[in-house]
């Protein structure tokens, strides 16, 4: 009995023993190597809509890389938001220049979470595409879209970064009274931004004393216009007015002058570009357009930003892509001051933007267009688009915009 007793207290011992050493052991944990926290990343997807196909491709690659540009300068930069580096990513939609495919690849990027819109190119586009984006609180800014409806139908999501057709409309009417015009036919293609410059032209030129003696329409996917010159031709216009892109323009021009209509040709900044001119050949010689802002050569940023788009895409600037650039510029510029890319939280940053961008230094008026739009005409001369004049806006605008550089 004494022995079993023993034989307990002796299991009793070692096992108080054993439980005292397991606690020891758990008092003294092994120590690890310290890691180095990996420097957090916010990956910021802009979206950008323009149309890469069909007759307006060339303006939409144009467009989106002046987008790309801009993405890969601010990467390249290392940017900082909230603590973390950025990496911006763009998210590129063809819409086809369709009013349709526009609205259903909004809905694409609202699906995507973009924190921000760059687009539409084109009015058309972009104006039934920006209830979508103003549904989801995202704010868009085109480089390229001038109808006045983008920016009236109310919402705070909707900015440009380029003069609207009232101002250009205007300004085109004003122009041709000087020339000594009397007599003008309009043209348009039907589409928002062909329309409504057209109509803007009108206003204009009737203020300035000319006669409307055609109105005439066709479309963004016409190619003969003969029919309709043929009446124009037999107005005796001074001036044929075309409200619409250069896949069209180009084309009309040449008709113009295979038919012996001895009436100057002047449109709008969709026919302000080399393409125009290619498609026109010699009947564009003399020829009339307009762009929004001041000639980049005149800017102290143009020429600098000229240079490193040709030599990156080894193509000449078509249109918008200075515009488009700056679009970019001016959204991560209120995303860095909102210290957020959160839509909601660097909205009211967009609408507060002073930033000294390539075209211009911008800011947006109450309903987000930009603020004293300049206006500048050219001539098409041995190939190339000579500058004329600079109008619009008050007197000191141009040279501001040259001399804020």
């Amino acid at each position: 009995m004494q022995a079993k007793l023993s034989v307990v207290a002796l299991s009793i011992a070692t096992a108080f023993a054993l439980a005292a050493c397991g606690q020891k052991e758990e008092q003294k944990p092994v120590a690890t190597p310290a890691v180095p926290a990996a420097p957090q990343e916010l990956v910021v997807k802009i979206g950008h809509v323009a149309p890469m196909t069909g007759p307006q491709a060339h303006l939409g690659k144009d467009n989106e890389n002046g987008a790309r540009l801009a993405i890969e300068e601010l990467n390249a930069k290392g940017v900082e938001i909230a603590g973390a580096k950025v990496k911006f990513e763009l998210l590129g939609e063809d819409d086809q220049a369709d009013p349709k495919q526009g609205s259903i690849v909004a809905q694409k990027l609202v699906d995507a979470k973009v924190n921000g819109v760059i687009g539409h190119l084109n009015s058309g586009t972009t104006i039934p595409a920006s209830k979508l984006y103003a549904d989801a609180g995202i704010p868009q800014i085109s480089g390229s879209a001038t109808n006045p409806k983008y920016t009236q139908q109310g919402f705070k999501t909707a900015f440009r970064v380029m003069a609207n057709d009232v101002q250009q409309g205007k300004v085109l009417g004003e122009f041709a009274a000087k020339q000594g015009v009397k007599s003008v036919a309009v043209v348009d293609d039907r589409t928002a931004y062909g329309q409504g410059l057209a109509d803007e032209f009108r206003k204009a030129a009737e203020a300035a004393g000319l006669k409307v003696v055609a109105n005439e329409y066709t479309n963004d996917k016409a190619t003969d216009f003969k029919a309709i010159l043929t009446k124009i031709k037999s107005t005796k216009a001074d001036l044929v007015f075309y409200g619409g892109m250069d896949a069209q323009g180009g084309p009309m021009a040449k008709q113009m002058k295979e038919l012996g209509i001895k009436a100057k040709f002047l449109g709008g900044d969709g026919v302000c570009t080399p393409e125009f001119m290619k498609l026109g050949g010699e009947a564009t010689e003399g020829h009339y357009c307009s762009l929004p802002g001041v000639p980049l050569e005149k800017l102290a940023k143009g020429p600098e930003f000229k240079d490193k788009f040709t030599k990156k895409f080894n193509a000449e600037i078509q249109l918008y892509a200075p515009y488009v650039y700056d679009a970019v510029m001016v959204m991560a510029d209120a995303m860095k001051r909102a210290n957020s890319a959160e839509p909601a939280k660097y909205l009211p940053e967009v609408g507060k933007t002073n930033y000294d961008g390539v075209t211009a230094q911008i800011q947006f008026d109450e309903v987000g267009d930009l603020k004293g739009g300049a206006i500048s005409v050219y001539q098409y001369k041995g190939g190339k688009l000579e500058y004329v004049e600079t109008l619009g806006g008050t007197t000191a605008e141009a040279p501001k915009a040259a001399e804020a550089k």
